[in-house]
C-alpha cells in the first residue's frame, strides 16, 4: 500500500471525522424535532435544551456507529458546551488563538490518531541501553514531538546518526531550535513517517497510539532489514509477542521490542516454468 492510499484510508477511517458527521446529522434531526413540536403547537425548548437534544442524538448514534465509549460524552456535551461558552461573551480572538495553538501542536491527530505523549528520560535511558554498540547506527524517532528523545540520544552516540520525524508544526519548529542551541547533531524532519523507507535505519522508536500499531508493524516488517530493530512505548503490536520487553521505570508503562527477521521466500525448482 503506498503512503498516500494509507493517508486517504485513515482519513476516512479517523473517529473525529465519524464524530462530526453524527453531529451533523444529530443537528439536522434536532431541527426536525423542534420544528415538529412547533407544528404540534408544544414550545419548544430554549437554547440550551435544544442543544442537549443534538448531544443525545449525537451520543445515541456514535453508540450505534460503535465508536469508542469515552467519544460519547464528548458527543453528548459538545453543543451545551458551546452554548455555554457563547454565553460568556467571550473575546473570538481569545478562540481563534486556542484553535491555531492546538493546530500548531496536535496538527493532524484527527487522522492519524496519534495524539502528543511527550516521553521521559527514564524511557530515553531505556532506549540508549538498547542500541547496539560499537557500531554506528541510523536511528530515527518517528513522532519525534519536542526532540527529548532525539537529543538525548544524539548526545549520548556521537558515531551514529540519530533523528527525528514529527508531523505537527510547532513541536518540529521547537525541536529544531534545541538542536541549534545545543549545538547537536540530531536531525528533524518535518513530516509523516509513512513517507519515509524503514529499510534506510537500524532502529526504529515509535510512542504513537493504540490505533496505529498494526499499521506500523505493517510497514517496518515490509520495509525494515533483518537484523534491525522496532521499539515502541507502551503499546503492543496486536498478535505480535514482542522479542524483548523492559520497564524504564516501576509502575510505568513498559518498552517493547521486536527484532526483525528474515521473510521467507517461496521455494521453486529452477526451470519449473520454463518450457521444454
Amino acid at each position: 500500500m503506498s503512503a498516500a492510499s494509507a493517508r486517504v484510508r485513515q482519513f476516512w477511517r479517523a473517529p473525529a471525522l465519524h464524530a462530526l458527521l453524527h453531529q451533523c446529522v444529530a443537528f439536522f434531526a434536532a431541527i426536525a424535532i423542534l420544528a415538529a413540536l412547533e407544528l404540534r403547537g408544544i414550545a419548544p425548548p430554549h437554547l440550551l435544551g435544544a442543544a442537549l437534544i443534538q448531544g443525545a442524538l449525537a451520543a445515541m448514534l456514535s453508540a450505534w456507529r460503535r465508536l469508542a465509549p469515552w467519544w460519547l460524552p464528548i458527543q453528548l456535551l459538545f453543543a451545551p458546551a458551546l452554548v455555554a461558552m457563547h454565553g460568556l461573551q467571550l473575546p473570538p480572538l481569545l478562540f481563534l488563538g486556542l484553535f491555531i495553538l492546538l493546530l500548531l501542536l496536535y496538527w493532524s491527530s484527527f487522522r492519524t490518531q496519534v495524539p502528543y505523549y511527550p516521553s521521559t528520560k527514564a524511557v530515553w535511558q531505556a532506549v540508549a541501553g538498547l542500541l547496539p554498540p560499537h557500531r554506528p547506527l541510523r536511528c530515527i524517532d518517528i513522532g519525534s514531538g519536542f526532540g527529548g528523545l532525539v537529543l538525548h540520544l544524539a548526545a549520548m552516540r556521537p558515531d551514529s546518526l540519530i533523528a527525528g520525524i514529527e508531523l505537527a508544526p510547532l513541536p518540529w519548529l521547537v525541536s529544531r531550535l534545541r538542536a541549534r542551541l545545543q549545538h547537536s547533531r540530531a536531525r528533524f524532519m518535518r513530516g509523516d513517517y509513512l513517507d519515509l523507507d524503514f529499510a534506510d535505519y537500524d532502529v526504529v522508536f515509535a510512542y504513537l497510539s493504540p490505533a496505529a500499531m498494526p499499521a506500523l508493524w505493517e510497514k517496518a516488517h515490509s520495509e525494515m532489514r533483518p537484523g534491525t530493530l522496532l521499539l515502541s512505548h507502551e503499546f503492543a503490536i496486536p498478535g505480535r509477542a514482542a522479542d524483548l520487553v523492559v520497564a524504564p521505570r516501576r509502575n510505568a508503562p513498559v518498552l517493547y521490542g521486536w527484532r526483525m527477521q528474515a521473510q521467507a521466500v517461496p521455494f521453486s525448482l529452477c526451470g519449473n516454468d520454463a518450457g521444454p
